[in-house]
């Protein structure tokens, strides 16, 4: 009997002391949710840090503390905190999309995916969560740079909202990089719809006509990009770029120099100007341009070739081999590159490197036509490119 009123006793005790416990902890929590609502960020984490001593486990904690690091562009702090509320059982709405929020402005877009993913494949067809997660989808798989991946979700997402430039321009570029040149094309429509103005969106049908082998065309398209918006980066290059493809040198020289008054550090525009000139017959002023690009940007083969054309014109036979030897671990493949060493080494007196270097040339156009003769013979179709940002364009192989 003894025994038995100590325990009841006890129990009382326990019973008084949890009692006293969930007040204060309710008003905590309760204090906690009231200065985040004002937008005391500092206060509510204090008061949320406060509340999880006596709760430990509250799930609602940490999910609120996640909220409220997000909420100040903490996001990579932000993450932690929303695996511990989610690991712990939170059932409150939205804490998962707001994890993968928080990783893809933290710049993880991998690990923004597999959260999104698997929410994308739960929401219900046609409702706002589905049309945000493919938003969400498509700019992470394009800030990741799977172009081919990103553009169903981002073509969705675009339908889903019909007035959105961004989504569109984005669509557009993973066409472009992937060679889906009719999308392009389509959504260059719907842009232009939305801003009949947008020098971009011609910008992007002038390179997708380009791909189509369509120049007259894409010239068209970049020109009337200049006329929208001659101070948009690259309007100027573009228009210039696809003039001297098409040997137009006299026309694509005043773009070029309009891209440099631009941007005066526009490596390519330098390169491209300085090679225009020589083709004219008037290198009086490209080695100058030639060298500030080569500063700038080292790792284009045409600006090599250019100063080797000068330097050997000059005599300086050892700095063209220098030039000539760069661009080729740039180019290894080019054939121009190994016939104008091969040239340079024979006029060097260097017969046996002269040799070398016309044989790797002949190889490698052995080998492109075998590859050819292949394709037609078996009928097949060549593989898309991987997708990736255009690479800097270089001169043709003469």
């Amino acid at each position: 009997m003894l025994y038995l009123a100590a325990g009841i006793a006890l129990l009382a005790v326990a019973s008084a002391s949890v009692a006293q416990d969930i007040a204060p902890s309710a008003d905590a929590r309760l204090n906690a949710i009231a200065l985040e609502q004002q937008g005391s960020n500092a206060d509510a984490e204090a008061a949320w840090r406060a509340y999880l001593k006596s709760r430990p486990s509250s799930s609602e904690a940490y999910a609120h503390l996640g909220l409220l690091e997000a909420r100040q562009e903490h996001y990579q702090d932000a993450v932690p905190l929303y695996r511990k509320a989610i690991a712990l059982g939170s059932a409150l709405p939205g804490l998962e999309l707001n994890l993968g929020l928080a990783l893809f402005k933290a710049g993880d877009a991998r690990g923004a995916l597999a959260v999104f993913t698997p929410l994308l494949k739960r929401a219900p067809a046609g409702s706002a969560d589905r049309q945000r997660l493919a938003i969400l989808a498509g700019m992470s798989h394009y800030g990741l740079g799977e172009y081919a991946q990103a553009a169903p979700f981002l073509k969705q997402a675009a339908t889903d909202d019909p007035r959105s430039l961004t989504l569109r321009m984005a669509l557009a570029h993973s066409c472009l990089w992937t060679k889906q040149l009719k999308c392009v094309l389509d959504t260059d429509r719907e842009i232009l719809l939305i801003n009949p103005d947008s020098a971009e969106a011609d910008m992007l049908a002038g390179e997708a006509l380009d791909e189509m082998k369509d120049s007259k065309g894409a010239i068209e398209q970049f020109r009337a990009a200049v006329k929208a918006d001659p101070h948009l980066p690259d309007v100027h290059f573009g228009l210039g770029y696809l003039l001297w493809v098409d040997s137009q040198y006299q026309d694509a020289m005043p773009e070029f120099q309009a891209e440099l008054d631009n941007n005066p550090n526009h490596a390519q525009a330098l390169t491209y100007l300085a090679d225009s000139q020589m083709k004219l017959n008037t290198p009086e002023h490209a080695g100058p341009l030639l060298e500030k690009a080569e500063q700038l940007d080292p790792r284009i083969e045409l600006t090599h070739l250019d100063l080797a054309t000068l330097d050997d014109g000059a005599g300086r036979k050892d700095d063209a081999l220098k030039e000539l030897l760069t661009a080729e671990k740039l180019t290894p493949n080019d054939v121009d590159v190994h016939w104008r060493l091969g040239r340079l080494y024979r006029a060097m007196g260097k017969r046996d490197e002269a040799t070398a270097e016309m044989n790797r040339a002949k190889s490698i156009t052995q080998a492109a036509d075998t590859a050819l003769v292949n394709k037609m013979n078996s009928g097949s179709q060549s593989a898309p490119a991987p997708a990736h940002e255009p690479a800097t364009p270089t001169e043709p192989a003469k």
